[in-house]
């Protein structure tokens, strides 16, 4: 074959690839006029092309909505809020679908949150408790969220473990950030106790903490406490809790009540009937029974007013008289590390 034979084969060549690439990157597969799509970085260019060249149009953040234009193998055109048009990479969006499901996730979380912290790094946010599962944005470094719900989900070895070591287990919280909703490991979350609960949270692992009620002192607020911790086990959400209330007389708090070997699970929940503050736990015991136990506050004595088999049910003990154990002795609370997932 002569050189210029060559030459020509390589144009030929050079140009078949170009087309290629063109109709696979750059080549609409279909307009999808009226198709919605949501950003989910916290930052993204929309630029002019999807070639190495281009501009940078507009930047969208997390949770914007565009229109779609027109598609391609790896990226989508897109008009943006305010009207701009410009290209985006496909990965870096999020169907409607996908989106309405994560916006009805954030409106069942009406109750109050069990514990609130900040990520530790970038931490992505998921529609389920899952690697797997569709992503629904991310989340900053130092960004607050309050937390609903733990799940611990297995997680099993990596095809190339050849010692095919037994599965391990992700702690999963759901949490709530702003007004987004979603599923993140628990290991990339730093709890935030209250400051007023620091004290008491040295040397134990805090991992829930609801208001039960306030009190008035010297003309300031303070939040009388149902306190929740594990202790050793991870496959409980909490085996032990404790009660803070506030003594007036010292201006400090005091360990109302203090109870240990329970198998629970989230939600606490606390409630007032009758002005009378009342708190339930969820509990489980050895033969997988699903019961609760109901709590009444009366001042600085706390008391089990009894149980309720289920946990869904909101009714109140049959019988109030019953296992009514000696709440403990009122004390100051001792001033007791890493806490939660």
């Amino acid at each position: 074959m002569s050189i210029k034979s060559r030459f020509l084969v390589a144009l030929l060549l050079i140009a078949g690839g170009g087309a290629t690439y063109y109709v696979r990157v750059y080549l609409p597969r279909h307009r999808a006029l009226g198709e919605l799509a949501y950003v989910l970085p916290g930052s993204l260019a929309m630029v002019t092309t999807p070639a190495e060249v281009r501009q940078v149009v507009a930047t969208l953040k997390s949770g914007d909505r565009v229109e779609v234009l027109a598609r391609t193998r790896s990226w989508m055109r897109v008009r943006a809020p305010g009207g701009p048009t410009g290209w985006v990479e496909s990965k870096d969006m999020l169907d409607a679908e996908t989106y309405g499901r994560g916006q009805r996730l954030l409106k069942e979380l009406s109750s109050p949150p069990q514990a609130r912290g900040h990520c530790e790094t970038l931490v992505n946010l998921h529609l389920e408790p899952s690697r797997d599962a569709p992503l629904l944005g991310e989340l900053g470094n130092n960004q607050k969220v309050d937390i609903f719900e733990r799940r611990l989900v297995e997680r099993s070895s990596q095809p190339d473990d050849p010692r095919g070591e037994a599965t391990r287990r992700d702690a999963w919280y759901l949490v709530r950030a702003d007004s987004r909703a979603g599923w993140i490991l628990g290991r990339l979350v730093e709890l935030d106790v209250p400051e007023s609960l620091a004290p008491y949270a040295q040397g134990t692992n805090m991992v829930a903490w609801l208001v039960l009620t306030t009190v008035t002192d010297q003309g300031r607020e303070a939040p009388e406490y149902l306190v929740a911790d594990r202790v050793g086990a991870q496959d409980l959400d909490f085996n032990h809790i404790r009660v803070f209330t506030w003594w007036k007389k010292r201006h400090h708090y005091v360990t109302a009540y203090v109870e240990g070997h329970l198998n629970g699970y989230f939600p606490l929940r606390a409630m007032r009937v009758n002005n009378t503050p009342y708190f339930r736990l969820r509990l489980m015991d050895a033969s997988g029974r699903q019961y609760q136990k109901v709590y009444e506050m009366s001042d600085t004595i706390v008391r089990r007013v009894g149980v309720v088999e289920g946990w869904e049910s909101d009714a109140m003990p049959q019988s109030r008289k019953a296992s009514v154990p000696k709440p403990v002795r009122t004390r100051r609370a001792r001033h007791h590390g890493r806490r939660g997932a």
